[in-house]
C-alpha cells in the first residue's frame, strides 16, 4: 500500500496489478465500470493499517488534505490552500468548508474539520497504527507521546487552530512533507462517529467508516462482490464521472473468462495472458488493440527468511535440512549466488510472454528514475556505488526493463565460495529453500516453478533445492501477509513488495530498518529485536546507513547519494533480490487512456483510483494509447515544471 503500505506476499499483488491496472466500464452502461478484483481489505480502518487492501478501497472512500491530477502534481482536497514556514517546520492548511461526511446511505453526518486531523492522529497512536512510521519522527512531539515520555496530546504538533484550520508543526524540515497527506494515516476521522463505533470501527461492512470522498462502499461480500456508488453530495462530484464500480473476485483460476467477459459485454477491461491457450485467437482478433501498460512505482523483491521459526509448509524431513537452510541464509555469496540464478526474464514471461517479458522488470528496490541526483539518476548512482563497493558489480546497468543480475557463470562461482564456506561450517548439502505459492493461480504457480528452474538449473539439485509450496489463498495469507509476528512467516524464499508512501527515497528504504521497519518481520524480526542473526547479516550496518541519510534534511543531493550507497549495500549484501515492478502488462479496455489521476505515491493517484477516471465505448487502440501516451508525457513534464515553480508561493 503503500505508502504505507504492503502488498500481497508470493506475487498475489502483481496479479491484482495487472488486473485492476485500467479497469473499466460494462459495455451495457455508460456510467458503470465493471471488472474483477483479488485482494480485500481485513479492515477498514485506513488509520489503523497500512496495508494496500485497505488503502486500494478507501482511496475511493475519503479524502485528505491533497490529492492529484493526471500529471501526478498534488491538488487541493480537503485543503483549499496551504503555506509554508520559511524555516520549513510549519505546515498551515485551510479547509474548504463545503466537505462533509456522510453515511453509507449518503445521508450527512457533520462537517468535515480541522478537530477531525487531530482526531486521525490520535487514533493512530491508541490504536498502535502500522504506519506510525511514516509520522512518529516527523511531526513534534509525537515521538515521545508515543514512547510514553510525555502523556498530554496537546503537546503533540498537530493542532486545529479554528474549524477549518489545521496546523502541523516538524521536527524538521521535510520538503516531501505534503506528500505524506496522501497517505491515509494522515486522513481525518470524526471523533463522535469513531467513540460510537469504538472497536467496530473500520468493520468490513459499508457502515464501518464515514465517507468524504467522491464514492461510497455499497456492499462488500469475502470472495464475491465489492460495489461502490458515486457520493452525489461530494464536493467536487463534477469530476466523478463513473456513476457506479462493481468488482468480482477472480481467483486467476480461469484467464480466460476475463476476455470471455469482455467480449459479452461483462467487462469493460480484459487482462490478456499470453501464455494461455486462447491467446493466438484473441492476439489476432484483437492485434490492434492489447495496450501494454506503463511500469509504475510498486517494487517487487525476493528475499530469504533470516529466522525462520514455523514449518507448517516445508518439504524439510530432518533437524538437520532445517539447520543447514538457517545456516545458508546467512552467508552472504549464498545470498548473491541465488540472486544471480533468478532468471527474472523467464519470469516475467510467465505473465508477459517473451517477446513482452521485460517491460515488467526492475533492478531496483527504489525505482531507478525515482529522483534525480545532479545529471544522473538514483538507478545510475546506486551502480556506481555498487562498483566501488564490489568490483564484481562492474558494467551493471540497474535501469528497468532488463535483467540486470542474471549471470549462471557468477551465480556457479559465487556459489561455490559459499560451499566452501558452509563446508567449513558442517553444513550438509542440497540446501532446501521453501517457497509458498497460490495455488488457485496458475501466473502464480508458473512463476514460482520458473524461480525454482532458474535456481536448480544455476546451482544444481545436487546444491539446491526449491520446494515450491502450492497452498491455499487462506493459508498462503495465514503464512506470509496477515502473519502477525516474525515466528509465523513461514518459508525460507518468497517475495514481497512496497508501493511508496511520498516523494523521497526513504519511503522505501525504512521499512528495512531494524528499528521500526515494516519488513522486518518478514526477515524473521521483531523491528526493535536484538537477534544475532540481525548483525550477522549485517541489517544493523545497513540501518547505520540508512540513519545517516535519514539524518541529512539540508542537502537533497547528498541525501539522495547515501540513500544509493545504503541501497547499493543491500544489493550488494544479497538482502534483496529487486524483481519487477506493477504495470507492464498487456490488456484490452474501453477506458479514455490516461484520464485517472496518475501518482506512484500515497492512496489518491494509483490504478485502483475511479474519480477523474473516463469511459469510452470502443475498444482502446494501440495507436489511440501510444499517441496519447506520447502527448500526456509531454504535457506532464511542462505540468510538473510549472507545479514545482509554483511550490515557492506556499512559502510565507
Amino acid at each position: 500500500m503503500k505508502k504505507r503500505k504492503w502488498l500481497m506476499l508470493a506475487g498475489i499483488t502483481s496479479t491484482a496489478a495487472f488486473l485492476l491496472a485500467a479497469c473499466g466500464s460494462s459495455t451495457n452502461s455508460s456510467n458503470t465500470y465493471s471488472y474483477v478484483y483479488v485482494n480485500e481489505p481485513n479492515t477498514l480502518d485506513y488509520i489503523q493499517t497500512n496495508r494496500a487492501t485497505t488503502s486500494d478501497v478507501v482511496g475511493n472512500l475519503v479524502d485528505g488534505l491533497l490529492g492529484n491530477d493526471q500529471y501526478g502534481n498534488f491538488t487541493p482536497a480537503l485543503a483549499k490552500e496551504w503555506t509554508v514556514s520559511q524555516d520549513g517546520l510549519t505546515y498551515t492548511y485551510k479547509l474548504r468548508e463545503d466537505a462533509k461526511w456522510y453515511t453509507a446511505d449518503g445521508e450527512e453526518y457533520a462537517n468535515v474539520t480541522a478537530k477531525d486531523f487531530v482526531t486521525g492522529i490520535k487514533h493512530a497512536v491508541d490504536s498502535k497504527s502500522e504506519a506510525l512510521y511514516l509520522i512518529q519522527n516527523s511531526i513534534k512531539g509525537l515521538d515521545d507521546y508515543v514512547t510514553g515520555k510525555t502523556t498530554d496530546f496537546s503537546t503533540v504538533g498537530v493542532k486545529a487552530v479554528d474549524d477549518y484550520t489545521v496546523e502541523y508543526t516538524l521536527t524538521r524540515p521535510e520538503s516531501y512533507w505534503n506528500s505524506k497527506t496522501t497517505s491515509t494515516i494522515l486522513f481525518p476521522v470524526n471523533e463522535e462517529f469513531l467513540k460510537a463505533k469504538g472497536d467496530d470501527f473500520g468493520k468490513v461492512e459499508p457502515n464501518g467508516i464515514l465517507y468524504n470522498g467522491p464514492y461510497l462502499l455499497k456492499s462488500l461480500t469475502s470472495k464475491s462482490t465489492i460495489e461502490y456508488a458515486k457520493n452525489q453530495n461530494y464536493y467536487d462530484k463534477d469530476n466523478v464521472h463513473i456513476e457506479q464500480v462493481k468488482l468480482s473476485y477472480f481467483d486467476g483460476s480461469d484467464q480466460e473468462a476475463l476476455v470471455r467477459n469482455f467480449e459479452d459485454g461483462a467487462y469493460t477491461v480484459a487482462t490478456v495472458y499470453p501464455n494461455s491457450s486462447t491467446y493466438a485467437k484473441v492476439a489476432e482478433k484483437y492485434k490492434d488493440n492489447i495496450i501494454y501498460s506503463q511500469q509504475d512505482g510498486t517494487s517487487f523483491f525476493y528475499h530469504l527468511n533470516f529466522n525462520r521459526e514455523s514449518y507448517n509448509y516445508t518439504g524439510k524431513t530432518t533437524d538437520e535440512q532445517k539447520n543447514a537452510t538457517k545456516q545458508a541464509v546467512l552467508n552472504r555469496n549464498f545470498r548473491v549466488a541465488v540472486n544471480y540464478a533468478i532468471d527474472r526474464t523467464a519470469y516475467s514471461a510467465q505473465t508477459n510472454g517473451q517477446e513482452a517479458a521485460n517491460n515488467t522488470i526492475r533492478n531496483t528496490f527504489v525505482p531507478p528514475t525515482f529522483v534525480q541526483i545532479g545529471e544522473k539518476n538514483y538507478g545510475q548512482v546506486i551502480s556506481d556505488k555498487l562498483v566501488t563497493a564490489n568490483s564484481e558489480w562492474s558494467g551493471i546497468d540497474l535501469s528497468d526493463a532488463h535483467d540486470a543480475y542474471y549471470n549462471v557463470d557468477k551465480a556457479k562461482e559465487t556459489f561455490a565460495k559459499a560451499k566452501e564456506e558452509l563446508e567449513a561450517q558442517g553444513v550438509q548439502f542440497p540446501i532446501r529453500l521453501d517457497l509458498p505459492t497460490n495455488s488457485s493461480s496458475k501466473t502464480l504457480v508458473s512463476q514460482a516453478q520458473s524461480v525454482k528452474q532458474s535456481i536448480e538449473t544455476a546451482l544444481g539439485t545436487e546444491n539446491v533445492i526449491v520446494d515450491v509450496q502450492q497452498l491455499s489463498e487462506d493459508e498462503l495469507n495465514n503464512a506470509t501477509y496477515f502473519a502477525t509476528t516474525a515466528a509465523q512467516k513461514d518459508y525460507d524464499l518468497t517475495t514481497d513488495g512496497w508501493v511508496p508512501d511520498y516523494q523521497d527515497p526513504s519511503t522505501y528504504l525504512d521499512t528495512l530498518n531494524t528499528e521500526n521497519g515494516a519488513h522486518m518481520q518478514n526477515f524473521g524480526f521483531e523491528p526493535g529485536q536484538d537477534h544475532a542473526n540481525i548483525s550477522t547479516v549485517g541489517l544493523n550496518t545497513y540501518t547505520s546507513l540508512l540513519n545517516t541519510a535519514n539524518q541529512e534534511n539540508s542537502d537533497v543531493a547528498s541525501r539522495y547519494e547515501k540513500y544509493a550507497e545504503a541501497e547499493a549495500w543491500l544489493i550488494d549484501n544479497g538482502i534483496i533480490m529487486p524483481m519487477n515492478s506493477a504495470g507492464g502488462t498487456p490488456s484490452l479496455n474501453r477506458t479514455v487512456p490516461f484520464s485517472r489521476a496518475n501518482s506512484w505515491i500515497g492512496a489518491k493517484g494509483t490504478v485502483y483510483n475511479y474519480k477523474y477516471l473516463q469511459l469510452q465505448n470502443d475498444i482502446v487502440t494501440t495507436k489511440q494509447y501510444e499517441d496519447t501516451r506520447k502527448k500526456w508525457q509531454e504535457e506532464k513534464t511542462t505540468s510538473n515544471e510549472e507545479a514545482q515553480k509554483e511550490l515557492a508561493n506556499h512559502v510565507k
